[in-house]
C-alpha cells in the first residue's frame, strides 16, 4: 500500500483526533467475517492475549453468522462507531461494504486496523495498518506443493470459499498464476462453497465422480479445506488425489497426518488478533505503525507437523 499525500494529511488527523477519542472510550472492538470458525476463534485468542498489557482498555469481539453475512458485519462497525469505540480491528468480508463502514468509522474519529483482508481502494485512506498474510504468495505456496508432487500434465480443482473476498482473491490468483506459470495442468473451478464445509463435501464428492481422472485439489480456506477432506473420504479417494489445503485447525491437522490432504498452508491467525489490538492501541497513543505488515504464512505436511515452526502457527 503506498499513501499519497491527502492519504498522509488524512492519517496525521486521525492519529491526533484519536488520542482524545480514546480518553471516552477504551473499548476495543474486534469484528471478524464470522464468529463461527476455529480460524477467527484464534484471532480472539491472539487479541484476548494481547489484553492484559494493554492497561485500561478492554477487548470485545463478535461475527456474524457466516462470512456472507456481510449486512450483519457492516451493522456491528456501525454499533462500534455509535458506542464511540476507541479503535477498531476489522476482517472485512466484502471489500467494497466494510471499505465504506470505513469512512464512518473515520468521520467519528476511530482509528481502525484492518486484518486478513483488505478493503477497496477507496476505504484505503481511512484505516492505519493493514495485517495479513501475503494471499498472493500463500496461494503460490500451495501450488508449488501440488505442482511438485503430482507434476505438471493431468486435471485439478480449485475449492474455494466466497467469490470476491479480498483474501480469495489474492490466494486464487497467486494459486492460478504458479500453476499456468509452471505446469499444463488444466484447472477446474474455481467451485464456491460460501465458507460451508458441508457444501465443500457435497461439491468435492460431485468433482471427483466427474472426474475420476483428477490428479490434485486446493481447499482455499478452513471449512472449504476440511468439506474437501471429507468429500475426499466420502469419495474413496483418500491416497489417489493429492489434495491441499489451506489453515490449520485440529481437522485439518489430522488429515495432513492420517494422509487425506498432503499439506496444508497455515496463515498466522493468532498474530492477526494479538498484532491488530496492539497496533490501533499504538495508533490511539499517537505512535507510527507501519502501514502494510505481512503476518506470514507456513507450508505443512508430515515431515514438518510436529516441529516448532508448524506448531507455532496451527491451532
Amino acid at each position: 500500500m503506498k499513501f499519497g499525500k491527502i492519504a498522509l494529511g488524512l492519517l496525521a488527523a486521525t492519529l491526533s483526533l484519536a488520542a482524545s477519542s480514546a480518553m471516552a472510550a477504551k473499548e476495543i472492538a474486534v469484528i471478524v467475517k464470522t464468529a463461527n470458525s476455529t480460524f477467527w476463534k484464534n484471532v480472539e485468542k491472539g487479541a484476548n492475549d494481547a489484553a492484559p498489557s494493554l492497561s485500561g482498555y478492554t477487548i470485545t469481539f463478535q461475527g456474524p453468522a457466516a462470512e456472507t453475512n456481510v449486512a450483519d458485519e457492516v451493522a456491528m462497525v456501525d454499533s462500534a462507531i455509535s458506542r464511540k469505540v476507541a479503535g477498531i480491528v476489522l476482517a472485512p468480508s466484502d471489500p467494497d461494504a466494510l471499505g465504506l463502514a470505513l469512512k464512518r468509522a473515520f468521520v467519528a474519529q476511530i482509528p481502525v486496523i484492518v486484518i486478513d483482508s483488505p478493503v477497496s481502494p477507496y476505504g484505503k485512506v481511512y484505516h492505519q495498518s493493514m495485517l495479513s498474510t501475503d494471499n498472493f504468495k500463500a496461494g503460490a505456496m500451495a501450488a508449488q506443493a501440488l505442482v511438485a508432487k503430482i507434476g505438471s500434465k493431468g486435471k485439478i480443482a480449485i475449492m474455494s470459499y466466497v467469490a470476491g473476498a479480498g483474501s480469495e482473491t489474492g490466494r486464487i490468483q497467486g494459486f492460478t498464476d504458479y500453476v499456468k506459470k509452471n505446469s499444463s495442468l488444466t484447472i477446474l473451478g474455481p467451485f464456491y462453497s460460501q465458507s460451508l464445509a458441508d457444501t465443500a463435501m457435497k461439491q468435492t464428492v460431485d468433482v471427483l465422480t466427474a472426474n475420476p481422472d483428477l490428479k490434485g485439489m486446493f481447499g482455499a480456506n478452513e471449512p472449504t479445506a476440511i468439506g474437501m477432506g471429507r468429500g475426499i473420504v466420502k469419495a474413496g479417494k483418500v491416497g489417489k488425489v493429492v489434495a491441499i489445503g489451506f489453515d490449520g485447525n485440529s481437522d485439518l491437522q489430522g488429515f495432513v497426518k492420517n494422509g487425506t490432504l498432503e499439506g496444508i498452508v497455515v496463515q498466522s491467525a493468532y498474530n492477526m488478533g494479538f498484532m491488530g489490538v496492539k497496533k490501533v492501541v499504538d495508533v490511539i497513543e499517537g505512535k507510527t505503525v507501519n502501514p502494510v505488515v505481512d503476518t506470514g504464512a507456513v507450508y505443512v505436511d508430515k515431515s514438518n507437523i510436529n516441529k516448532p515452526e508448524a506448531i507455532n502457527v496451527m491451532y
